[in-house]
């Protein structure tokens, strides 16, 4: 496995009954050669050692500001420290503090004065997985910029079984090696993402639209980024922020804005990937006034909009350009039509009937497809499904 020498993590374990498995993961981090400091929330404490813990770390363990000794445990010097945070198990507690601003123990001050990337692993029983509040919790997460390695299906403490079960320590370090491992494979290259949904007016309030958070296409940029790569990320309404400052964002609101703006830097672009969920219809005529409700039926005349895949894959010249295909029925075969229909090198399939999959979420589940090959993928979060997808585009480019 990849050497972690020189890396310096600091991890925050909250209370759960999974926190046991850090002990292990602690070793595991140790092993590779990283530098450890550990952080307990208050009620961690009730479920694993500070010695054993301290033991396997190498360094003391905190969970109070101050020692008993009355030393100060310096916050702001823990979160400089690290070079990266992971907070695991992180309980629904820990995470509503995280995401609302809560600073009541020394792990959220720690995490409130971190520059470092923030890797969230939750864990706790599926029905408080799946409430509304702990899914909108690491939506914003994710939209502060920070990783979740999300919770798997499994066998659970209270005797259930669902999602819910932190991440294996396996999943855990290679999410956390792949982040350090990155190489600048695409300097020399130029990235073009679309992204996002479109909106095609109705009248100047209403529009035609679809449920496309963006955030798979802003992963992907992050990720092109992260490679080295000049990245124009061309993007429909969404409330997704970019961090990267290789990223040329460049917002836009209908089908036809995103097929002039795709098409003003398509010929610079070494790969295009269109990650865009463009609407396939707009309205033949777009009131001037907001239409009045009067009848009890309305009528809509619908145009079909340009098709951006389709011509970029007439245009290619030296491209190498990737589509997306949502699905929800005769995936593959769907899939494989639309790859050689629109003459595309690569196409990424998900399909709405795998859970976790899908517009609004944090997590996708995909196959790549090519014309020789399919690669199945297990559910991750997008930001993993980013590398996946890179992963695999480098090798048919870097060739």
């Amino acid at each position: 496995m990849t050497s972690l020498k020189g890396k310096k993590i600091l991890i925050g374990i909250c209370g759960g009954i999974a926190a046991y498995k850090m002990n292990f993961l602690v070793r595991d981090f140790i092993k590779l050669g990283a530098e450890v400091q550990i952080i307990l929330s208050p009620s961690a404490e009730n479920f694993v050692s500070k010695l054993t813990l301290s033991t396997l770390s190498r360094n003391p363990v905190y969970s109070e500001f101050y020692s008993e000794n009355g030393t100060w445990n310096n916050h702001v010097e823990l979160a400089l420290w690290a070079d990266l945070i992971l907070i695991a198990p992180c309980t629904a507690n820990t995470l509503s503090k995280i995401v609302n601003g809560a600073c009541d123990n020394l792990l959220l001050a720690v995490y409130m004065s971190a520059k470092s990337p923030v890797f969230i692993a939750p864990a706790m029983d599926l029905d408080m997985y799946k409430h509304p509040s702990t899914q909108q919790n690491l939506e914003k997460a994710e939209d502060f910029g920070h990783f979740i390695i999300p919770a798997e299906f499994g066998e659970l403490a209270s005797g259930l079984e669902g999602r819910g079960r932190l991440a294996e320590n396996e999943s855990i370090l290679n999410e956390i090696i792949s982040f350090f491992k990155v190489e600048k494979k695409l300097s020399e290259k130029t990235v073009l993402i679309t992204a996002g949904p479109t909106y095609e007016a109705i009248d100047p309030v209403r529009f035609i639209g679809n449920h496309s958070s963006g955030k798979m296409g802003f992963a992907l940029a992050e990720e092109a980024a992260k490679r080295g790569a000049k990245v124009i990320l061309i993007s429909g309404p969404t409330s997704q922020k970019i961090e990267n400052k290789n990223i040329e964002l460049h917002r836009i609101t209908s089908a036809k804005e995103m097929f002039a703006k795709v098409f003003e830097y398509y010929e610079s672009a070494d790969i295009a990937i269109a990650s865009a969920a463009v609407a396939d219809y707009a309205p033949k005529e777009i009131a001037s006034e907001k239409i009045k409700k009067s009848e009890d039926f309305m009528t809509l005349e619908l145009v079909k909009n340009p098709d951006i895949l389709k011509t970029m894959g007439e245009k290619k010249t030296h491209q190498f350009l990737v589509g997306f295909a949502l699905e929800t029925n005769n995936e593959e075969q769907n899939a494989k039509q639309k790859l050689n229909k629109k003459n595309l090198d690569m196409i990424v399939l998900n399909s709405l009937q795998d859970d976790g999959a899908g517009f609004k979420k944090d997590t996708n589940k995909i196959k790549i497809i090519t014309k020789n090959e399919i690669l199945d993928f297990s559910l991750k979060s997008k930001k993993a499904v980013a590398k996946d997808i890179f992963d695999f585009a480098e090798t048919q480019i870097l060739k």
